[in-house]
């Protein structure tokens, strides 16, 4: 909802309300007017004008410039007309204008469609209505003529403010839903396509001969690749949807762990509400490598939750492979909390530099930042990395129960 439109329901309410007030006070001030028939006639108008237009200022699109100026006009024609229609020694004595307090409405109208620029002319012709209608300068006029300009301008501003404030929350909006499709395909990318041209690599350098000249290019563009997607290149719009990597089964420690690819499988079927099994998607990790500890009973998750999950778990074992080497070994725990889902990556590797993770992610190497990190913010959930030089690295994911893609929550991610 536009933070205006309270606003425009507000001066509504205040144009009927003071109206009311208007037409009471000028019925009990009814024999004390010289020309009371003038200032009945006035009211009458002022009422009609009000029946056939309230809406108009029930929302910025019917308020227009025109209606406006008129609404003004009204007001200005009354604080003119009170002249005529009563006394000189009344109005000397400080008696109300026929539209009195109305007045301020056809004013705050101005401020909450155009500014303070508005509402500053609009007050400024009131002033010199009223100044006219006095015939002087005395100190109960300037000080309404006073209040109603700075009431005006206030407000006015404020609203500039509010309409400023609401474009670059939009602004805001925009930018964080293009950066997080942004990195959804950048970690749909770092799972697939940089996977393969890092193992071509190694594959081609290992080979020799032609395959290592082609090992050489693969690498260039896997870093050509790494700079596009960690500079934000990656168009967000537009670009076909790439489906989360979901781990294959494994037949062995190199399977497991020393694979840059495993062969792709399918997601098992969803349960009739829309739950999955986290531990059929995690069971394939498991091989001579890698040891893998359940509970009895099925740890359900919403399938597309569940599918993100193994692909953090998936990256997580990738990361163990490049940096603690082939012969490592991995343990993969799951625990079913009251409220959430807790995954443990833990390896006997050589652990992480302090540092080291900053690092990755300012080079362009998404594996943390985007895949595992990126991930868990996405469902609502966290991840936190523990590790001590020498005594191995330990990756904690945790996604609450009920958690999507692109949800609603958003947990904080540590590191």
């Amino acid at each position: 909802m536009s933070v205006e439109l309270p606003l425009w329901r507000a001066i509504t309410g205040y144009r009927i309300l003071t109206l009311v007030y208007t037409l009471c006070q000028v019925a009990l001030s009814y024999r004390r007017y010289e020309h009371p028939l003038g200032a009945v006639a006035y009211m009458g108008a002022l009422t009609v004008w009000m029946a056939l237009t309230w809406r108009r200022t029930t929302s910025p699109e019917r308020c227009t410039r025109q209606f406006l100026i008129v609404d003004l006009a009204f007001a200005v024609g009354g604080i003119l007309l009170t002249s005529l229609v009563d006394s000189h020694a009344r109005i000397m004595g400080g008696a109300p204008t026929l539209p009195s307090i109305w007045t301020a409405g056809a004013v705050l109208g101005f401020a909450i469609k155009g500014g303070w620029r508005w509402a500053a002319v609009a007050s400024s012709v009131v002033a010199v209505a009223n100044l006219v209608e006095r015939q002087q300068l005395a100190r109960d006029t300037l000080r309404n003529v006073v209040l109603v300009w700075v009431a005006g301008v206030a407000i006015g501003y404020v609203v500039e403010v509010a309409r400023a404030s609401e474009r670059t929350l939009a602004r805001a909006l925009q930018i964080e839903a293009a950066t997080r499709e942004r990195e959804r395909l950048a970690r749909d990318i770092h799972d697939s396509v940089l996977q393969v041209l890092a193992m071509v690599q190694r594959r081609g350098t290992a080979i020799g001969g032609e395959a290592a000249e082609l090992g050489r290019m693969a690498g260039e563009q896997e870093a050509a690749l790494r700079t596009l997607v960690a500079g934000g290149l990656v168009r967000p719009a537009g670009a076909a949807a790439v489906a989360p990597y979901v781990p294959g089964p494994a037949t062995g420690a190199h399977d497991a762990v020393g694979s840059a690819v495993a062969p792709a499988r399918s997601v098992p079927p969803p349960a009739a509400d829309g739950s999955c099994d986290v531990r059929a998607l995690l069971a394939p990790f498991a091989g001579a490598g890698v040891t893998f500890s359940e509970p009895g009973a099925p740890v359900e998750l919403p399938a597309a939750a569940a599918a993100e999950l193994a692909a953090a778990v998936s990256a997580a074992l990738d990361n163990v492979r490049v940096h603690a080497g082939d012969g490592a070994h991995a343990w993969i725990l799951v625990e079913d909390e009251p409220h959430a889902v807790l995954v443990t990556v833990r390896d006997d590797g050589p652990g992480i530099p302090e540092g080291r993770l900053a690092d990755a992610e300012r080079e362009g190497r998404l594996g943390v930042a985007l895949s595992i990190r990126g991930r868990l913010r996405d469902l609502g959930g966290t991840a936190a990395w523990v590790s001590v030089p020498g005594q191995g690295t330990e990756v904690e994911l945790t996604v609450p129960k009920g958690a999507a893609p692109e949800g609603g929550r958003r947990g904080k991610s540590r590191s």
